[in-house]
């Protein structure tokens, strides 16, 4: 009799073992991050074939990320300093493969909502509340209370990795052009 109580006592251990660790391996991927989310933690931006004055537009993390490569003749109407200075050379473009580009999330700072871009007058505009931004991001009319935000980013070759804080985005951290 007694073996038979050792027995049983044994396999309810065994079937109690099995469902904790099916209960800790649920748990465990419940905590986990959805392979969809570990997949937008970085995306990579083949810059070489972007044409000048032309806005790209990618996504990143859900949020549109606007790539503008500049011309080296590129003015603003109106610099938010009241200097119409070149554009090219505005500290928050930066530089790959020689060329100059402005990388932002295409999100205005006013309330969110994406600005569409117009060639021809070189800016940004955002339609819900008449907000400006020039070639480089930074407000000309407001509302919006800052600059559009540049994300992290690292250069490798002629591709931006967007995600990952390299020594270029360090650079413009450490000038205060990002927060």
């Amino acid at each position: 009799m007694s073996d038979r109580r050792d027995f049983m006592g044994m396999a309810l251990g065994a079937f109690t073992g099995l469902g904790a660790l099916g209960a800790l391996y649920a748990a465990k991927r419940t905590w986990d991050p959805l392979p969809s989310i570990k997949a937008a933690g970085f995306t990579t931006i083949d810059v070489s074939k972007a044409e000048e004055n032309v806005l790209y537009t990618e996504m990143w993390r859900g949020k549109p990320i606007f790539v503008l490569k500049l011309s080296k003749d590129a003015k603003p109407s109106d610099a938010p300093n009241g200097n119409n200075a070149n554009a090219y050379d505005d500290k928050r473009l930066i530089t790959i493969n020689g060329h100059k580009f402005f990388i932002a999330i295409g999100l205005c700072t006013h309330l969110g909502c994406i600005p569409a871009y117009f060639p021809e007058e070189h800016k940004f505009k955002c339609a819900c509340h008449g907000g400006e931004f020039n070639m480089a991001g930074e407000v000309l009319k407001s509302p919006p209370p800052s600059p559009l935000v540049i994300p992290p980013f690292t250069i490798e070759g002629q591709k931006l990795v967007l995600g990952e804080s390299g020594p270029e985005y360090k650079k413009l951290l450490a000038a205060g052009v990002v927060a």
